[in-house]
């Protein structure tokens, strides 16, 4: 079982140390229940996926400003908090693909826990979206809805349904991952302001 320097809590103080809005806190808090959800289903270990979720942008609210310089920053403030190369460059692969992302854009993603985090932090943005759009209700939200908001390129345009999809490498379908989506922002509700 992989070992982890720091505790959940110490993780969100650091977290909060470089990240101060509310909208990406919010988007940690989702990534982090989606990773831990999915962990549960495939047998992986929650403390270490769930983790991966909620520390994954580390340097956002330092690089936002400038996107290019993303993912830069990340690796020296996890090294400093005492996270091992193994977990530093897990978190750095969700950046993979990306053309803004000069360093990484030519990296592909090749192993279960990269393809987990990817696609666990981007179906965020579309749950959130579709949430919003039933009144900020997640309560009742059902996997066949948001697969039709999936399908629809329009809905949520910006979020990449190809690196949601890349949830198959982990031998689960599609549908099953909603769910276990679903599922884990609904334990959270209360904290990222969805009923």
């Amino acid at each position: 079982m992989p070992n982890l320097p720091i505790t959940r809590e110490q993780a969100w103080e650091l977290v909060k140390k470089y990240n101060s809005h509310k909208q990406d806190l919010i988007h940690y808090l989702e990534s982090e229940a989606v990773m831990r959800e999915l962990a549960k289903k495939l047998g992986e270990d929650e403390e270490y996926w769930g983790m991966l979720g909620l520390i994954h942008d580390i340097d956002w609210g330092a690089t936002k400003d400038n996107v290019q310089t993303h993912l830069t920053k990340a690796s020296e403030i996890l090294r400093e908090a005492g996270f091992d190369e193994k977990f530093i460059s897990t978190v750095l692969s969700h950046g993979y693909g990306f053309e803004e992302l000069l360093h990484l854009k030519d990296k592909k993603r090749t192993e279960k826990i990269q393809h987990a985090l990817a696609a666990s932090e981007t179906i965020t943005g579309l749950i959130h979206a579709y949430a919003l759009m039933r009144g900020g209700k997640i309560e009742g939200m059902e996997a066949k809805g948001l697969k039709k908001k999936f399908k629809d390129k329009t809905f949520a345009a910006k979020v990449s349904r190809d690196v949601i999809k890349e949830i198959e490498n982990l031998g689960i379908t599609l549908e099953e991952f909603f769910e276990v989506a679903i599922e884990g922002i609904k334990k959270i509700k209360d904290k990222i302001d969805l009923k």
